[in-house]
């Protein structure tokens, strides 16, 4: 392999060029994304800032130091908000609402309803064919954990703010960043724990 780069190098002079050009500084990087929005909604641009657990999850590429990892669970745990009664909902509105992948863009008309576009990260109805592998399968989620109150308390939680579980997770902050309501998560806790849910009923 070290042969093809040195010969490639050799015929292709810009390649060694290339590979010797430093990263850009997180300032460059922070300045190009935000010159890249253009013409954004009232509001919008307070988005672009990415607020202390983001920055750092930035800047540590998703591996942060144990003690740092430490802290944003602790920090982002506060964040979450638990319903007062139960946190299972309506399955079948949790189905829909994991299937839409709908929302939380700014050329979206007022009032669009936002989505949790579970299935471009995870299985969940085992019958469903189109599905993401960046996070785990959901299948049988309930149904493995007996389920379990505490259980859908804690998948509740976590829908509500990742953070608080993994820090640096790539899951979305539904609930803290205001993506999904209250009864939105209570209907996807139900699509993962309501015994009735197809996502508990194995394919036979």
């Amino acid at each position: 392999m070290k042969k093809i780069l040195i010969a490639a190098a050799l015929v292709l002079p810009g390649l060694a060029h290339a590979q010797q050009i430093p990263p850009a500084s997180p300032a460059v990087v922070d300045r190009v994304v935000k010159e890249s929005f253009t013409k954004l909604p009232e509001g919008w641009a307070q988005r672009l800032v990415p607020d202390e657990t983001m920055q750092l999850c930035s800047v540590t590429r998703n591996q942060p130091a144990a003690k740092e990892a430490e802290a944003i669970m602790a920090r982002e745990a506060k964040t979450v908000k638990l319903p007062e009664g139960s946190v299972i909902g309506n399955w079948k509105e949790g189905e829909k609402v994991a299937q839409n992948g709908r929302g939380g863009q700014f050329s979206d008309p007022p009032g669009t309803v936002s989505g949790g576009n579970c299935y471009a990260c995870h299985q969940m109805d085992p019958r469903e064919v189109s599905y993401g592998t960046l996070g785990p399968s959901l299948t049988n989620y309930g149904a493995d954990r007996k389920f379990a109150p505490a259980d859908a308390k804690a998948a509740y939680a976590k829908v509500f703010n990742p953070q608080a579980a993994f820090a640096c997770s790539p899951m979305p902050r539904f609930g803290h960043n205001g993506v999904l309501s209250e009864q939105q998560i209570k209907d996807v806790v139900a699509y993962l724990f309501d015994p009735d849910s197809p996502v508990n009923k194995p394919v036979k």
